[in-house]
Order: C-alpha cells, then structure tokens, then sequence
C-alpha cells in the first residue's frame, strides 16, 4: 500500500522540479515561435524564433551545468561527512590527543638534535686538533641528555633533568 499523494510507479519515483518546469515552458515558447513565424513568413517572427531558441539553450545549459555541479558538492559533502564520521570503507577513526601530538613533535625535535650532534662528532673526529675532544665531549653530552629527555617524554619517571645549557 502506497501513502496519500505518492506519485512511485513500479519503483521509480517521479518528480515534477522547477527546472523541468522552466524547460517545457522554454520548448513551448520556442515551438509556439516556430509556428507563427512559419504562418506569417517574416522577418521579425525568424527573430523572435532565434531569441527563443538561444534563452532555451542557455537555461538547458544552466540547468545541466547547475546539476552536475550541485551533484560534485553533494558526493564531496558526503565523502566529507563520511570520512569525519568513519563510516567510509576501510577509514579508520583516529583520534589525535592535543598532548600527544605536542609529545611527537618534541620527540622529533629530539632526534634532529642527536642527528645534528652526531654530525658534529664526525666531523670533529675528520679533523682531529686540539679542539675536536672538547668539541666530541660537549655532543656527546648533549645527546646523552636529549636522549634522557626523549626516554622521559616517552614514559615520565618523575626525576627532574639536571644539566647545563651549551650554546
């Protein structure tokens, strides 16, 4: 049983929108200008053939060009939803915790220091003067405390990191 005012037949609905509306009108404007134009044969009725003709073919061009666009925002607005709400397929909520992502960037900013040091250390090691073991001494400190501060972001002890600033 179907409800009052339903116009589905056989599983297809049909609907009557504006822009169908618009376009029968325009084909009527049109054909009914072909027709007069025919039965008088003059100038002025090609005319008004020809503006009729180009309104029908902008507003055909408006209508579709309209509903593929109106259809490309819904199809992004509903990815959109579906992604933000994890019900596309094989999307995976991921839930991104303020302190952890400031943890990560810490750690990472760690470990360019260590890679930095590290670089300093062969090159002190290449040139091997007087000042290369101070130098060596001084990264390898900076790392041993970098690395103790990267264990302790990663599972907190509690024990306050003692250590000297070295520019």
């Amino acid at each position: 049983m179907e409800p009052l005012g339903s116009t589905a037949k056989q599983g297809k609905k049909v609907t009557l929108n504006a822009s169908t509306l618009a376009m029968a009108v325009m084909v009527v404007v049109l054909l009914v200008a072909v027709v007069f134009a025919a039965n008088s044969n003059q100038v002025v009725g090609w005319f008004i053939v020809a503006i009729s003709a180009g309104w029908l073919l902008l507003a055909a061009f408006m209508m579709f060009g309209l509903k593929r666009g109106a259809d490309k925002i819904n199809n992004s607005l509903r990815e959109a939803t579906a992604a933000a709400t994890g019900r596309a397929q094989g999307a995976s909520t991921v839930v991104v915790d303020e302190g952890t992502s400031q943890r990560d960037m810490k750690l990472d900013h760690s470990f360019k220091i260590i890679q930095v040091q590290t670089r300093v250390i062969d090159e002190q090691r290449a040139k091997n003067d007087a000042g290369s073991a101070e130098m060596i001494d001084r990264a390898l400190e900076t790392i041993q405390m970098t690395a103790t501060n990267a264990r302790d972001m990663m599972k907190p002890s509690g024990d306050a990191i003692d250590g000297e600033i070295v520019n």
